[in-house]
């Protein structure tokens, strides 16, 4: 009990938290440190990262590493796209969007074949990917590029982490409850963030 109740107040911690408002300076911090940060200091990166994450768990199988991997891959592109001055449009209403989107396919406990689920995400993937490159500055293209994708893995990793514990601490429906729970609440944060904009 005391275990489940501990879990329950550090997603409680993590939901509440306010990321900072600036970007790191990467000639003071370095291009991959800029990198790495960039996803960190966006609340709707992050939602968006860890949903991923807990979609995957909720998939479960081989989605557990396809659809975490098939963002990150996607991501990649987006980001060649805007280094490339490559326009896309509507890309921060896209951004915002994918945060009620992917909340909202955990929160309904959406079952797709893997294949519909990278698909899926990849498609939001773009647009964060382009967002990245917007922002890159004077960081260096490859460690800048290191950098956001690391983190954007790691977030992902968090979502799984969510997941499976949701899994494992509260044994069958309530594991899922925990984890659509969760999804509600990246939904609404999303139209939260799309209405405060």
């Amino acid at each position: 009990m005391k275990t489940r109740a501990t879990y329950l107040a550090l997603l409680a911690l993590a939901a509440s938290a306010t990321p900072a408002l600036a970007h790191l300076d990467p000639g003071e911090h370095g291009s991959f440190a800029a990198g790495f940060s960039h996803p960190l200091f966006g609340l709707d990166h992050v939602l968006a990262m860890v949903a991923v994450g807990l979609w995957a768990a909720m998939l479960g199988g081989r989605a557990l590493w396809a659809v975490p991997a098939a963002f990150v891959g996607v991501m990649a592109l987006g980001f060649v796209l805007s280094a490339l001055g490559l326009p896309l449009p509507f890309v921060e209403p896209t951004i915002l969007s994918s945060v009620v989107a992917i909340g909202l396919l955990v929160a309904l406990a959406v079952p797709v074949p893997v294949g519909i689920g990278m698909a899926i995400v990849g498609f939001f993937a773009v647009f964060h990917g382009h967002a990245h490159g917007g922002e890159i500055g004077e960081a260096g293209a490859l460690g800048y590029a290191a950098g956001f994708a690391i983190a954007t893995a790691a977030l992902h990793a968090a979502g799984l982490g969510l997941g499976i514990g949701f899994a494992r601490l509260f044994r069958s429906d309530a594991g899922t409850l925990a984890m659509r729970l969760a999804g509600w609440l990246t939904a609404v944060s999303g139209i939260y963030l799309i209405v405060a904009g």
